[in-house]
């Protein structure tokens, strides 16, 4: 289930390799070519997207890492997680809504996508069918009942 997400991870990863191996070393090249590296602009410029590259490089290391460490068959077959699809009720407008709980990099603007980092998605984790839940939103408080719920094992 999670493939997909390691592959586009990956290939974002060998793309910013690519640019810190290759790109950005000629970038430096160029602009120490040009003189004074006390008051070069373009040199501090080129070594400011290397530091940021790099940043990203780690980060992106540690997020492949962590989503390849995901046991899908570890996960409860009988509360919310990862992969859950859930039919939620909103008991102050009394709107039913469905959502899959899905990681942050498989969001592509489906509004039936909730991400599991969201203050919603990660507030629903571990709920049981029947149950309540009041989560704190930018807009306020949110209240919902968990009427249904498919887990990952379940689809």
């Amino acid at each position: 289930m999670t493939k997909h997400v390691l592959a586009k991870l990956e290939a974002e990863h060998q793309a910013i390799k690519q640019a810190l191996l290759v790109e950005i070393p000629k970038e430096i090249a160029a602009a120490a070519s040009q003189g004074d590296l006390s008051e070069n602009a373009e040199y501090e410029q080129a070594l400011a997207k290397r530091d940021m590259f790099q940043g990203k490089l780690v980060a992106l290391e540690q997020r492949i890492t962590e989503i390849a460490s995901l046991n899908v068959s570890r996960l409860p077959k009988d509360k919310v997680a990862y992969g859950s699809t859930v039919k939620l009720l909103d008991l102050d407008s009394e709107i039913e809504v469905t959502y899959k709980l899905v990681l942050p990099e498989e969001l592509n603007g489906d509004p039936s996508l909730l991400s599991i980092s969201s203050p919603i998605g990660a507030a629903l984790v571990g709920l049981g069918e029947g149950e309540e839940v009041r989560i704190k939103i930018p807009a306020g408080t949110k209240r919902f009942e968990l009427l249904g719920l498919l887990t990952v094992h379940q689809q």
